[in-house]
């Protein structure tokens, strides 16, 4: 399989997770100004709405959409401890948090990227992420992870929260954000696809 990525977006979520189940894929880089891609296609025939993160399987066929993906990943390895298994009230958990993560997280930041927006406005948006991130300090001040062990829910959320510094939002005003992201960041398999996204050379 085939995943299409662009470096500090969401596509490093499902390429932490192929790496933590040990999956043969094939990393292909996106340019997200000109939608080309590194073997040479034009992303928006892959995904029509051109971003990433897309997942092209064996048989072409393609998904998009990091929470679907990141699901149907831990879905191909059976018994692994990223996620709780289909059809349990544990996987409707991690689907509360994938949708929180992409709703209020994820959502909530992209204003912020925006330079059309005026500052006056993104201070709105800023104040209701600061909200979001005070709620998931008072999370995890007791607790490793969202949910128990490490899981694609902390995968994406690490990557969501890795963007704060470009909004000048300094993590380490929610301390246990800060030790969490930490965490995460010492895991071998996220040191191993930081650097094999920073190692790739632009489109």
């Amino acid at each position: 399989m085939k995943l299409y990525f662009a470096p500090m977006t969401c596509s490093l979520s499902p390429h932490i997770v192929l790496r933590e189940l040990d999956m043969p894929f094939e990393l292909v880089r996106v340019n997200n100004q000109s939608k080309r891609t590194a073997d040479g296609h034009d992303f928006r025939e892959i995904n029509p709405m051109g971003y990433v993160a897309a997942l092209v399987l064996d048989n072409a066929e393609v998904l998009t959409e990091g929470p679907a993906i990141l699901q149907f990943l831990v879905d191909q390895v059976p018994g692994n401890s990223l996620a709780p298994a289909a059809g349990t009230w544990e996987r409707a958990r991690l689907q509360e948090h994938l949708n929180f993560i992409s709703s209020e997280i994820h959502g909530g930041s992209a204003p912020l990227f925006n330079a059309d927006i005026p500052e006056p406005v993104k201070a709105i948006f800023r104040q209701k992420l600061f909200k979001r991130l005070d709620f998931l300090n008072r999370q995890l001040t007791d607790q490793d992870y969202l949910m128990g062990g490490f899981g694609v829910a902390d995968a994406y959320l690490f990557t969501v929260l890795m963007w704060l510094p470009t909004f000048n939002i300094a993590i380490e005003d929610w301390p246990a954000l800060a030790v969490y992201m930490q965490r995460i960041g010492a895991r071998p398999n996220v040191q191993s696809a930081l650097a094999a996204e920073a190692a790739t050379l632009p489109v």
